[in-house]
Protein backbone atom coordinates (compact mmCIF):
# COMPACT_ATOMS: atom_id res chain seq x y z
CA UNK A 1 0.00 0.00 0.00
CA UNK A 2 1.30 3.47 -0.87
CA UNK A 3 2.34 5.56 2.14
CA UNK A 4 0.64 8.56 0.55
CA UNK A 5 -2.73 6.86 1.01
CA UNK A 6 -2.15 4.94 4.24
CA UNK A 7 -4.80 5.68 6.86
CA UNK A 8 -3.70 7.35 10.09
CA UNK A 9 -6.04 6.05 12.77
CA UNK A 10 -4.48 7.99 15.66
CA UNK A 11 -2.91 11.24 14.41
CA UNK A 12 -2.11 12.44 17.95
CA UNK A 13 -2.39 10.97 21.44
CA UNK A 14 -5.12 12.09 23.81
CA UNK A 15 -4.13 14.48 26.56
CA UNK A 16 -2.94 12.76 29.76
CA UNK A 17 -5.28 12.47 32.73
CA UNK A 18 -2.90 14.66 34.74
CA UNK A 19 -3.51 17.59 32.38
CA UNK A 20 -7.25 17.54 33.02
CA UNK A 21 -6.71 17.11 36.77
CA UNK A 22 -4.38 20.13 36.80
CA UNK A 23 -7.06 22.22 35.08
CA UNK A 24 -9.61 21.23 37.70
CA UNK A 25 -7.21 22.38 40.40
CA UNK A 26 -6.60 25.68 38.58
CA UNK A 27 -10.32 26.27 38.19
CA UNK A 28 -10.99 25.61 41.88
CA UNK A 29 -8.27 28.08 42.86
CA UNK A 30 -9.87 30.75 40.67
CA UNK A 31 -13.40 30.10 41.91
CA UNK A 32 -12.93 29.94 45.67
CA UNK A 33 -15.18 28.15 48.21
CA UNK A 34 -18.47 26.71 47.05
CA UNK A 35 -19.77 24.01 44.72
CA UNK A 36 -18.99 24.12 41.00
CA UNK A 37 -21.39 22.32 38.66
CA UNK A 38 -20.31 21.62 35.05
CA UNK A 39 -22.79 19.55 33.02
CA UNK A 40 -21.63 17.56 30.03
CA UNK A 41 -23.67 17.08 26.86
CA UNK A 42 -26.61 14.84 26.10
CA UNK A 43 -27.39 12.82 23.00
CA UNK A 44 -29.85 14.70 20.76
CA UNK A 45 -32.54 12.92 18.81
CA UNK A 46 -32.39 13.47 15.04
CA UNK A 47 -35.52 11.62 14.00
CA UNK A 48 -37.38 8.47 15.11
CA UNK A 49 -34.82 6.46 17.10
CA UNK A 50 -31.77 8.00 15.39
CA UNK A 51 -29.52 10.50 17.17
CA UNK A 52 -27.12 13.13 15.88
CA UNK A 53 -23.43 12.16 16.21
CA UNK A 54 -22.56 12.84 19.84
CA UNK A 55 -20.11 15.61 20.63
CA UNK A 56 -19.08 16.30 24.23
CA UNK A 57 -19.39 19.72 25.83
CA UNK A 58 -16.11 21.59 25.39
CA UNK A 59 -15.83 23.01 28.91
CA UNK A 60 -16.71 19.69 30.53
CA UNK A 61 -14.19 17.83 28.37
CA UNK A 62 -11.47 20.41 29.07
CA UNK A 63 -11.78 19.65 32.79
CA UNK A 64 -12.38 15.90 32.66
CA UNK A 65 -11.24 14.24 29.42
CA UNK A 66 -14.44 12.17 29.76
CA UNK A 67 -16.31 11.74 26.48
CA UNK A 68 -19.52 9.89 27.34
CA UNK A 69 -22.93 11.60 27.26
CA UNK A 70 -25.06 12.26 30.35
CA UNK A 71 -22.27 13.17 32.74
CA UNK A 72 -21.71 16.01 35.22
CA UNK A 73 -18.61 17.27 37.03
CA UNK A 74 -19.12 18.60 40.56
CA UNK A 75 -16.34 20.28 42.50
CA UNK A 76 -16.80 20.81 46.24
CA UNK A 77 -14.28 23.55 46.96
CA UNK A 78 -13.24 24.14 50.55
CA UNK A 79 -10.61 26.43 51.99
CA UNK A 80 -8.08 23.61 52.24
CA UNK A 81 -9.52 20.76 50.16
CA UNK A 82 -11.18 20.20 46.78
CA UNK A 83 -13.28 17.12 46.03
CA UNK A 84 -13.83 16.31 42.37
CA UNK A 85 -16.91 14.18 41.76
CA UNK A 86 -18.15 12.66 38.50
CA UNK A 87 -21.74 11.63 37.86
CA UNK A 88 -22.07 9.35 34.82
CA UNK A 89 -24.07 6.51 33.30
CA UNK A 90 -24.02 3.20 35.11
CA UNK A 91 -22.25 0.17 33.70
CA UNK A 92 -24.83 -1.70 31.61
CA UNK A 93 -23.64 -4.76 29.71
CA UNK A 94 -26.94 -5.13 27.86
CA UNK A 95 -26.78 -1.56 26.52
CA UNK A 96 -23.12 -2.08 25.65
CA UNK A 97 -24.17 -4.81 23.21
CA UNK A 98 -26.12 -2.15 21.31
CA UNK A 99 -24.19 1.07 21.91
CA UNK A 100 -20.64 0.18 22.91
CA UNK A 101 -18.48 0.38 25.99
CA UNK A 102 -19.42 2.39 29.07
CA UNK A 103 -17.01 3.14 31.89
CA UNK A 104 -19.50 3.23 34.72
CA UNK A 105 -18.73 5.19 37.92
CA UNK A 106 -16.10 2.87 39.38
CA UNK A 107 -13.95 2.55 36.26
CA UNK A 108 -14.37 6.25 35.42
CA UNK A 109 -13.20 7.29 38.87
CA UNK A 110 -10.01 5.25 38.47
CA UNK A 111 -9.33 6.09 34.83
CA UNK A 112 -9.88 9.85 35.07
CA UNK A 113 -8.57 10.51 38.61
CA UNK A 114 -11.77 11.65 40.33
CA UNK A 115 -12.15 11.56 44.09
CA UNK A 116 -15.60 9.98 43.78
CA UNK A 117 -18.05 8.92 41.09
CA UNK A 118 -21.75 8.09 41.24
CA UNK A 119 -24.50 7.05 38.84
CA UNK A 120 -26.11 9.99 37.05
CA UNK A 121 -29.46 8.85 38.47
CA UNK A 122 -28.25 9.92 41.94
CA UNK A 123 -27.52 13.51 40.92
CA UNK A 124 -30.81 14.99 42.15
CA UNK A 125 -30.48 13.22 45.50
CA UNK A 126 -26.84 14.02 46.20
CA UNK A 127 -26.63 17.64 44.99
CA UNK A 128 -28.80 19.15 47.77
CA UNK A 129 -26.58 17.30 50.26
CA UNK A 130 -23.42 18.66 48.65
CA UNK A 131 -24.82 22.22 48.52
CA UNK A 132 -25.74 22.30 52.20
CA UNK A 133 -23.73 24.90 54.17
CA UNK A 134 -21.82 26.02 51.09
CA UNK A 135 -21.40 29.76 50.45
CA UNK A 136 -21.86 29.75 46.67
CA UNK A 137 -22.85 27.82 43.57
CA UNK A 138 -20.55 28.21 40.57
CA UNK A 139 -22.65 27.50 37.49
CA UNK A 140 -23.22 28.79 33.94
CA UNK A 141 -26.64 30.30 34.62
CA UNK A 142 -28.67 31.14 31.52
CA UNK A 143 -27.01 28.72 29.10
CA UNK A 144 -29.62 25.96 29.34
CA UNK A 145 -33.10 26.58 30.74
CA UNK A 146 -33.56 22.98 31.87
CA UNK A 147 -30.33 23.02 33.84
CA UNK A 148 -31.25 26.40 35.34
CA UNK A 149 -34.48 24.86 36.68
CA UNK A 150 -32.62 21.85 37.98
CA UNK A 151 -30.10 23.95 39.89
CA UNK A 152 -32.93 26.08 41.27
CA UNK A 153 -34.63 22.90 42.46
CA UNK A 154 -31.51 21.76 44.32
CA UNK A 155 -31.11 25.20 45.86
CA UNK A 156 -34.73 25.24 47.03
CA UNK A 157 -34.30 21.76 48.50
CA UNK A 158 -31.48 23.13 50.66
CA UNK A 159 -33.49 26.21 51.60
CA UNK A 160 -36.29 23.95 52.80
CA UNK A 161 -33.92 22.64 55.49
CA UNK A 162 -33.22 26.06 57.00
CA UNK A 163 -35.18 25.32 60.20
CA UNK A 164 -32.88 22.38 60.88
CA UNK A 165 -29.90 24.72 60.94
CA UNK A 166 -28.73 24.06 57.37
CA UNK A 167 -27.61 27.12 55.41
CA UNK A 168 -28.20 27.45 51.68
CA UNK A 169 -25.73 29.04 49.24
CA UNK A 170 -26.36 32.78 49.12
CA UNK A 171 -24.80 33.38 45.70
CA UNK A 172 -24.83 31.88 42.22
CA UNK A 173 -21.61 32.88 40.44
CA UNK A 174 -21.19 32.48 36.68
CA UNK A 175 -18.46 29.86 36.24
CA UNK A 176 -17.81 30.86 32.64
CA UNK A 177 -15.59 33.82 33.46
CA UNK A 178 -13.03 31.68 35.30
CA UNK A 179 -13.32 28.65 33.02
CA UNK A 180 -13.09 30.67 29.81
CA UNK A 181 -9.98 32.46 31.04
CA UNK A 182 -8.32 29.10 31.63
CA UNK A 183 -9.27 27.83 28.18
CA UNK A 184 -8.10 31.00 26.45
CA UNK A 185 -4.38 30.29 27.00
CA UNK A 186 -3.45 26.86 25.67
CA UNK A 187 -0.83 24.49 27.09
CA UNK A 188 1.72 22.24 25.39
CA UNK A 189 -0.67 19.29 25.21
CA UNK A 190 -3.15 21.47 23.35
CA UNK A 191 -0.46 22.84 21.03
CA UNK A 192 0.41 19.29 19.94
CA UNK A 193 -3.20 18.55 19.02
CA UNK A 194 -3.72 21.90 17.29
CA UNK A 195 -0.61 21.37 15.18
CA UNK A 196 -1.89 17.96 14.08
CA UNK A 197 -5.30 19.44 13.22
CA UNK A 198 -3.59 22.17 11.19
CA UNK A 199 -1.50 19.67 9.22
CA UNK A 200 -4.48 17.47 8.43
CA UNK A 201 -6.64 20.40 7.39
CA UNK A 202 -3.88 21.87 5.19
CA UNK A 203 -3.50 18.57 3.34
CA UNK A 204 -7.26 18.29 2.79
CA UNK A 205 -7.46 21.79 1.30
CA UNK A 206 -4.61 20.93 -1.06
CA UNK A 207 -6.51 17.82 -2.14
CA UNK A 208 -9.50 20.02 -3.02
CA UNK A 209 -7.30 22.36 -5.07
CA UNK A 210 -5.88 19.44 -7.06
CA UNK A 211 -9.34 17.99 -7.66
CA UNK A 212 -11.18 21.17 -8.72
CA UNK A 213 -12.38 21.46 -12.34
CA UNK A 214 -15.04 23.55 -14.10
CA UNK A 215 -18.37 21.76 -14.27
CA UNK A 216 -18.10 20.08 -10.87
CA UNK A 217 -20.61 20.63 -8.09
CA UNK A 218 -19.47 22.50 -5.01
CA UNK A 219 -20.33 19.48 -2.87
CA UNK A 220 -17.86 17.38 -4.84
CA UNK A 221 -15.05 19.52 -3.41
CA UNK A 222 -16.63 19.22 0.02
CA UNK A 223 -16.59 15.43 -0.37
CA UNK A 224 -12.86 15.48 -1.23
CA UNK A 225 -12.09 17.48 1.91
CA UNK A 226 -14.17 15.27 4.17
CA UNK A 227 -12.61 12.16 2.62
CA UNK A 228 -9.15 13.46 3.42
CA UNK A 229 -10.13 14.33 7.00
CA UNK A 230 -11.32 10.79 7.60
CA UNK A 231 -8.36 9.26 5.79
CA UNK A 232 -5.96 11.15 8.03
CA UNK A 233 -7.73 10.27 11.27
CA UNK A 234 -10.05 13.23 11.84
CA UNK A 235 -13.48 11.69 12.39
CA UNK A 236 -15.44 14.95 12.38
CA UNK A 237 -15.35 18.37 10.74
CA UNK A 238 -15.10 21.23 13.22
CA UNK A 239 -18.06 22.97 11.56
CA UNK A 240 -20.18 22.76 8.40
CA UNK A 241 -17.95 23.32 5.39
CA UNK A 242 -18.39 26.32 3.11
CA UNK A 243 -17.67 25.65 -0.59
CA UNK A 244 -18.75 28.83 -2.35
CA UNK A 245 -18.15 29.39 -6.05
CA UNK A 246 -18.80 32.49 -8.15
CA UNK A 247 -21.35 34.79 -6.51
CA UNK A 248 -21.69 32.44 -3.54
CA UNK A 249 -18.21 33.48 -2.38
CA UNK A 250 -19.70 36.85 -1.42
CA UNK A 251 -22.08 35.12 1.05
CA UNK A 252 -20.07 34.88 4.26
CA UNK A 253 -21.76 31.83 5.76
CA UNK A 254 -22.96 30.16 2.58
CA UNK A 255 -23.75 26.53 3.25
CA UNK A 256 -25.77 25.00 0.43
CA UNK A 257 -22.71 23.80 -1.49
CA UNK A 258 -24.93 22.72 -4.40
CA UNK A 259 -23.97 25.01 -7.30
CA UNK A 260 -22.14 23.88 -10.44
CA UNK A 261 -18.78 25.64 -10.68
CA UNK A 262 -18.09 27.55 -13.88
CA UNK A 263 -14.92 28.15 -15.87
CA UNK A 264 -13.29 31.48 -14.99
CA UNK A 265 -14.78 31.67 -11.48
CA UNK A 266 -13.21 31.57 -8.05
CA UNK A 267 -14.20 29.09 -5.37
CA UNK A 268 -13.84 29.91 -1.67
CA UNK A 269 -13.50 26.95 0.71
CA UNK A 270 -13.79 27.55 4.45
CA UNK A 271 -13.44 24.15 6.12
CA UNK A 272 -11.98 22.74 9.30
CA UNK A 273 -11.34 19.37 10.92
CA UNK A 274 -11.43 18.34 14.55
CA UNK A 275 -8.79 16.26 16.35
CA UNK A 276 -9.43 15.12 19.93
CA UNK A 277 -11.97 17.92 20.16
CA UNK A 278 -9.67 20.70 18.91
CA UNK A 279 -10.43 22.61 15.73
CA UNK A 280 -8.52 23.76 12.69
CA UNK A 281 -10.04 26.51 10.54
CA UNK A 282 -8.63 27.25 7.06
CA UNK A 283 -10.02 29.30 4.20
CA UNK A 284 -8.50 29.27 0.75
CA UNK A 285 -9.81 30.94 -2.41
CA UNK A 286 -8.62 29.75 -5.81
CA UNK A 287 -9.67 29.73 -9.49
CA UNK A 288 -11.80 26.78 -10.53
CA UNK A 289 -9.75 26.37 -13.72
CA UNK A 290 -6.40 26.82 -11.98
CA UNK A 291 -5.51 30.28 -13.30
CA UNK A 292 -6.40 33.67 -11.79
CA UNK A 293 -7.74 36.36 -14.13
CA UNK A 294 -6.01 39.76 -13.84
CA UNK A 295 -8.94 41.17 -11.83
CA UNK A 296 -9.06 38.15 -9.51
CA UNK A 297 -5.31 38.31 -9.01
CA UNK A 298 -5.41 42.01 -8.15
CA UNK A 299 -8.07 41.53 -5.47
CA UNK A 300 -6.37 38.39 -4.18
CA UNK A 301 -2.96 40.05 -3.82
CA UNK A 302 -4.51 42.89 -1.82
CA UNK A 303 -6.19 40.39 0.52
CA UNK A 304 -2.96 38.45 0.93
CA UNK A 305 -1.08 41.68 1.74
CA UNK A 306 -3.74 42.45 4.36
CA UNK A 307 -3.14 39.04 5.87
CA UNK A 308 0.59 39.69 6.08
CA UNK A 309 -0.05 43.03 7.79
CA UNK A 310 -2.19 41.21 10.37
CA UNK A 311 0.56 38.61 10.86
CA UNK A 312 3.09 41.38 11.46
CA UNK A 313 0.88 42.78 14.24
CA UNK A 314 0.19 39.38 15.84
CA UNK A 315 2.76 39.31 18.62
CA UNK A 316 2.83 39.51 22.41
CA UNK A 317 2.32 42.96 23.86
CA UNK A 318 0.08 44.12 21.02
CA UNK A 319 -3.65 44.25 21.60
CA UNK A 320 -6.31 42.04 20.01
CA UNK A 321 -7.56 44.73 17.63
CA UNK A 322 -4.15 45.60 16.15
CA UNK A 323 -4.01 42.77 13.55
CA UNK A 324 -7.54 43.68 12.43
CA UNK A 325 -6.70 47.38 12.19
CA UNK A 326 -3.53 46.64 10.20
CA UNK A 327 -5.37 44.39 7.76
CA UNK A 328 -8.22 46.90 7.34
CA UNK A 329 -5.78 49.68 6.42
CA UNK A 330 -4.25 47.54 3.66
CA UNK A 331 -7.66 46.57 2.33
CA UNK A 332 -8.77 50.20 2.25
CA UNK A 333 -5.66 51.17 0.32
CA UNK A 334 -6.46 48.37 -2.14
CA UNK A 335 -10.06 49.51 -2.54
CA UNK A 336 -8.80 52.99 -3.39
CA UNK A 337 -6.20 51.58 -5.79
CA UNK A 338 -8.89 49.60 -7.64
CA UNK A 339 -11.06 52.74 -7.68
CA UNK A 340 -13.85 50.99 -5.81
CA UNK A 341 -13.82 53.79 -3.20
CA UNK A 342 -12.81 57.43 -3.31
CA UNK A 343 -11.53 59.74 -0.60
CA UNK A 344 -8.61 59.48 1.77
CA UNK A 345 -7.93 56.31 3.74
CA UNK A 346 -8.74 58.11 6.99
CA UNK A 347 -12.07 59.33 5.59
CA UNK A 348 -13.00 55.83 4.43
CA UNK A 349 -12.04 54.37 7.78
CA UNK A 350 -14.04 57.04 9.61
CA UNK A 351 -17.21 56.78 7.53
CA UNK A 352 -17.08 52.98 7.30
CA UNK A 353 -17.67 52.84 3.55
CA UNK A 354 -15.07 50.04 3.30
CA UNK A 355 -17.65 47.74 4.91
CA UNK A 356 -19.31 47.43 1.51
CA UNK A 357 -16.42 45.09 0.69
CA UNK A 358 -15.14 43.98 4.11
CA UNK A 359 -17.72 43.56 6.83
CA UNK A 360 -16.25 41.16 9.41
CA UNK A 361 -13.39 41.04 11.89
CA UNK A 362 -9.98 39.62 10.96
CA UNK A 363 -10.07 36.68 13.35
CA UNK A 364 -11.50 34.85 16.36
CA UNK A 365 -10.22 32.71 19.21
CA UNK A 366 -9.88 29.01 18.34
CA UNK A 367 -9.49 25.82 20.37
CA UNK A 368 -12.03 23.26 21.55
CA UNK A 369 -14.63 25.41 19.83
CA UNK A 370 -13.82 26.77 16.38
CA UNK A 371 -15.07 30.12 17.70
CA UNK A 372 -13.52 29.55 21.08
CA UNK A 373 -14.31 31.15 24.42
CA UNK A 374 -12.62 34.23 25.86
CA UNK A 375 -13.38 37.93 26.09
CA UNK A 376 -11.89 40.20 23.44
CA UNK A 377 -12.04 43.23 25.71
CA UNK A 378 -11.24 43.51 29.42
CA UNK A 379 -12.59 46.48 31.38
CA UNK A 380 -13.46 48.22 28.13
CA UNK A 381 -9.97 47.83 26.64
CA UNK A 382 -8.84 45.46 23.91
CA UNK A 383 -7.12 42.45 25.41
CA UNK A 384 -3.32 42.26 25.26
CA UNK A 385 -1.98 39.29 23.29
CA UNK A 386 0.05 36.85 25.39
CA UNK A 387 1.89 33.59 24.58
CA UNK A 388 -0.44 30.61 24.32
CA UNK A 389 -3.39 32.42 22.76
CA UNK A 390 -4.64 30.76 19.57
CA UNK A 391 -6.71 32.53 16.95
CA UNK A 392 -7.43 32.82 13.24
CA UNK A 393 -6.23 35.51 10.84
CA UNK A 394 -8.78 35.85 8.02
CA UNK A 395 -9.10 39.08 6.04
CA UNK A 396 -11.62 39.11 3.20
CA UNK A 397 -12.61 41.15 0.15
CA UNK A 398 -16.13 40.66 -1.22
CA UNK A 399 -17.33 42.53 -4.31
CA UNK A 400 -21.02 42.31 -5.10
CA UNK A 401 -22.44 44.08 -8.15
CA UNK A 402 -23.07 47.77 -7.41
CA UNK A 403 -22.97 51.15 -9.13
CA UNK A 404 -19.38 51.76 -8.03
CA UNK A 405 -18.12 48.31 -9.10
CA UNK A 406 -16.56 47.76 -12.57
CA UNK A 407 -17.91 44.67 -14.28
CA UNK A 408 -14.63 42.74 -14.18
CA UNK A 409 -14.70 42.78 -10.36
CA UNK A 410 -18.30 41.62 -9.92
CA UNK A 411 -18.79 38.45 -7.82
CA UNK A 412 -15.16 38.24 -6.76
CA UNK A 413 -15.24 37.02 -3.18
CA UNK A 414 -11.94 36.25 -1.44
CA UNK A 415 -11.07 35.16 2.08
CA UNK A 416 -7.71 33.74 3.20
CA UNK A 417 -7.46 32.21 6.67
CA UNK A 418 -4.73 30.64 8.78
CA UNK A 419 -4.52 29.66 12.47
CA UNK A 420 -1.76 30.97 14.73
CA UNK A 421 -0.39 30.59 18.25
CA UNK A 422 1.09 33.64 19.95
CA UNK A 423 4.64 32.77 21.07
CA UNK A 424 7.15 34.58 23.25
CA UNK A 425 8.66 36.38 20.26
CA UNK A 426 5.84 36.52 17.70
CA UNK A 427 3.57 33.76 16.44
CA UNK A 428 3.57 30.27 14.98
CA UNK A 429 1.43 29.60 11.91
CA UNK A 430 -0.30 26.23 12.40
CA UNK A 431 -1.54 26.06 8.81
CA UNK A 432 1.42 27.51 6.91
CA UNK A 433 1.80 24.33 4.84
CA UNK A 434 -1.40 25.11 2.92
CA UNK A 435 -0.39 27.17 -0.17
CA UNK A 436 -1.77 30.68 -0.43
CA UNK A 437 0.32 32.70 -2.86
CA UNK A 438 -0.96 33.04 -6.43
CA UNK A 439 2.12 31.27 -7.80
CA UNK A 440 1.92 28.40 -5.30
CA UNK A 441 -1.79 27.83 -5.88
CA UNK A 442 -1.47 27.87 -9.65
CA UNK A 443 1.51 25.54 -9.54
CA UNK A 444 -0.31 23.07 -7.25
CA UNK A 445 -3.41 23.04 -9.46
CA UNK A 446 -1.34 22.67 -12.64
CA UNK A 447 0.42 19.66 -11.15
Amino acid sequence: MSTAHSPVSHPVAAQPVAAHAARRAQLAARLGPGVAIVPGAEEINRNADSTYPFRFDSGFFYLTGFTEPDAVLVQVIGSDKVENILFCRQKDEEREIWDGYRYGPDAAREAFAFDAAYPIEELDTRLPQLLANQPAIHFALGVNAQWDLRVAGWLNAVRAQVRTGVQAPSRIIDIRSALNELRLVKDEHEFTILRAAGRINAAAHQRAMRFARPGQMEYELEAEILHDYYRQGSRFPAYSSIVASGPNACVLHYGENNRRMQDGELVLIDAGCEINGYASDITRTFPVNGTFTPAQKAVYEITLAAMQAAFDAAKPGNTWNMPHDAATRVLIDGMRELKLLTGSADEILENGSYKQFYMHRTGHWMGLDVHDVGDYQVNGQWRTLTPGMVFTVEPGFYIRPAANVPREFEHIGIRIEDDIIITTDGHENLTESCPKSVAAIEALMAG
